[in-house]
């Protein structure tokens, strides 16, 4: 397989409908809306379905990172365990991210020293990370004795800004250990632009979902039964009233293939093996909010593919306007004669000489136009998604 020029991606177009739930909600604990061709409608952040994907490759991968402001007070937390000293293992953990560049990471002292930037890592760094700190240890005692003796020493004169402590810890050593990788790092990209060559552009590009129709939250009274209510006493322990939003979701994403493979330094193989697996984890994952008293577990309707080759395209044009549901009730047939349409709209106008491969699996019985190959399943689809993504760049299927 040849290298993608000038870049190569698959997006990923999915019909979903939802019950009752409530998978994502705002600062004041509605559910979150978005207004769209003059019409609310319900609305999924992306941050929170990329999390529940990240989280579900992770466990499959076996391969864990953490979003993390804690490192220093997680490194100081694991030497403490380790039997050191609480003194000497917190300005280790303040070693970390003073010689993790030369001049340190940005911290927040009045959180206890908390790094500024967000930080995402793989977990087993921090064996790494004590482990070096372990391998200094001399260093460390030393350095901690003379900030403790200069702290205590009588001021003399007008008291001085103190001055920036300085690294004991070997910088190179620390900054590789915080420029390391994951797959999910590879996939989703990693903002860090403190720490040379430690920033990471992601691969995976993933739009809100929102219902293809008007959809307005709706309320949802309860109580909760006092179970220990004195005898001859009625009442509730608990009054209140929540919302829940339900509606047929169009959900894209797209993984720039290029781009991958570039962050798995050429590996082509290993992004193809990647991108299968995002797309099983997108297609079946779901975020889990309130799923106790929801259960929300449908599957999508329709997953739709395309491979392209210069640049990703949305279908969200296709709902634009709100789509009317069907006679009798019903969104997801008059949707999928929407998205259908607006596909054949834009093959129509693009043309399709940067079209390599597209296809689709469907709950729906009859066949669909302009969507491709209609695959029996979706084990069915992800290997020929795959299989698509590697053909030479003017290859339609």
């Amino acid at each position: 397989m040849t290298a993608y020029a000038p870049a190569r991606y698959a997006d990923f177009h999915i019909l979903h409908p939802l019950p009752a739930s409530l998978l994502n909600r705002g600062e004041d604990d509605l559910p979150k809306t978005l207004n769209l061709g003059g019409v609310v409608r319900a609305l999924v952040s992306s941050q929170s379905w990329k999390r529940a994907v990240r989280l579900h490759l992770e466990d499959v991968l076996d391969e864990h990172a953490a979003r993390t402001r804690m490192l220093p007070l997680r490194v100081a937390d694991a030497l403490r365990a380790a039997g050191w000293p609480t003194d000497l293992a917190a300005f280790a953990g303040t070693q970390i991210v003073r010689s993790a560049t030369t001049e340190g990471l940005k911290t927040e002292e009045n959180q206890r020293g908390i790094t500024s930037a967000t930080l995402y890592l793989p977990r087993d760094v921090l064996d790494d990370l004590t482990d070096l700190c372990t391998e200094h240890r001399p260093h460390l005692e030393e350095a901690l004795a003379k900030e403790t003796a200069a702290h205590t020493a009588p001021a003399k004169g007008p008291r001085k800004k103190k001055p920036k402590a300085e690294a004991v810890l070997p910088t190179p050593r620390v900054a590789s250990v915080i420029r390391r990788r994951t797959a999910t790092i590879n996939l989703f990209g990693r903002m860090l632009a403190e720490v040379p060559d430690a920033h990471v552009d992601g691969a995976v590009q993933m739009a809100p979902a929102f219902t293809v129709h008007a959809s307005s939250p709706q309320p949802d009274y309860f109580t909760t039964v006092e179970d220990w209510a004195a005898p001859n006493e009625a009442g509730s322990a608990h009054l209140q009233t929540a919302f829940f939003t339900t509606g047929l979701l169009y959900r894209y994403a797209t993984v720039n293939l290029t781009e991958l493979t570039r962050n798995l330094n050429g590996d082509h193989e290993q992004a193809l093996h990647l991108l299968g697996l995002f797309a099983d984890a997108f297609i079946d994952v779901m975020p889990s909010a309130k799923k106790t008293s929801t259960a929300p577990h449908t599957y999508p309707h329709l997953v739709h593919y395309t491979i392209r080759d210069r640049r990703p395209v949305s279908y969200a044009g296709a709902f634009e306007q709100p789509v009317k549901h069907a006679r009798g009730g019903g969104y997801t047939a008059p949707a999928i004669t929407a998205l259908s349409q607006h596909a054949a709209g834009l093959n129509r106008l693009l043309g399709t000489r940067r079209l390599v491969g597209r296809g689709y699996a469907t709950l729906h019985p009859d066949p669909i136009d302009h969507l491709g190959t209609a695959h029996a399943g979706l084990d069915d689809l992800i290997d020929a998604l795959t299989k698509n993504a590697a053909l030479p760049t003017g290859t339609l299927v």
